[in-house]
């Protein structure tokens, strides 16, 4: 007998990752796209998309799973048709500020939501190699670059914030009073618990970050490299799969990596 196939509307659907889900979403026999759903002064609004789906303003009625790779002011309208509609929430859209975060955070109560500032099964899996590291190489200077398409509308990436969210944790520092974020002028020498974060901004370069683990004489690097956006769709329908079915709550992508593994604490 089939399994029956997770319903998915994607918000953002004619961005560069809706895009790439919606190609992704067609090769599957587990999903199926139901709606498709763009800002209202989209260029293709109202028109018919090669799925055979008319590309909408809003959320439509029904069960599924929501997918958004949007901009944070259409996330933020979107929290709250999903959490009228009732529906599970997987958020994968960038530069989102912390009043929004809180409010993810409170919608969580009524609707399941997975939010992740990176949906890469190997990145999130590279977030625990760098808190080993982090904790082994503790008197180690810590600078992270990351590098990013033109495109990329926020800096440093959330990826980059999370890094030096992770290391600052580990070592009992507040990322507000440490972070350094870029170097101009006559800077001072540089602090123990600084932690350096820089954006490069070129070409077409989907997503790279390195951390490097610095004392006198030696460097330690630790970096992960995307070559096109395929990891970022198949970590969101990981998630998507992950919160079918699940009660209200805040969830992550290291408690979908865990239930696909078993690793990761």
């Amino acid at each position: 007998m089939n399994k029956q196939r997770i319903p998915l509307v994607l918000s953002g659907a004619c961005g560069r990752m809706g895009t790439t889900l919606r190609n992704l979403v067609a090769q599957s026999d587990e999903f199926t796209l139901v709606a498709a759903v763009e800002r209202a002064d989209h260029p293709l609004q109202g028109k018919v998309l090669p799925e055979n789906l008319l590309l909408q303003k809003t959320l439509p009625e029904g069960r599924y799973v929501i997918i958004d790779f949007s901009l944070p002011e259409a996330t933020a309208t979107l929290l709250a048709e999903a959490c009228r509609l009732r529906n599970p929430l997987v958020i994968g859209t960038t530069g989102l500020q912390e009043p929004l975060k809180q409010k993810i955070g409170e919608i969580s109560s009524t609707i399941p939501v997975l939010y992740a500032s990176n949906m890469s099964f190997g990145v999130n899996c590279f977030f625990e190699i760098v808190k080993q590291a982090a904790r082994l190489l503790n008197d180690y200077e810590v600078e992270i670059v990351e590098t990013h398409h033109h495109h990329k509308k926020d800096a440093p990436s959330g990826t980059a914030t999370e890094l030096a969210r992770i290391v600052c944790q580990v070592r009992g520092l507040k990322i507000e009073s440490c972070g350094r974020y870029g170097r101009s002028g006559i800077t001072g020498e540089r602090k123990p618990e600084e932690i350096g974060v820089h954006a490069l901004r070129l070409g077409d370069v989907v997503g790279e970050h390195t951390v490097f683990f610095g004392k006198t004489g030696e460097i330690i690097e630790l970096s992960h490299r995307c070559y096109n956006r395929t990891a970022f769709a198949a970590g969101a329908l990981a998630a998507a799969r992950f919160l079918w079915g699940k009660p209200p709550g805040l969830y992550s992508m290291a408690e979908v990596i865990k239930e696909q593994t078993g690793e990761i604490r």
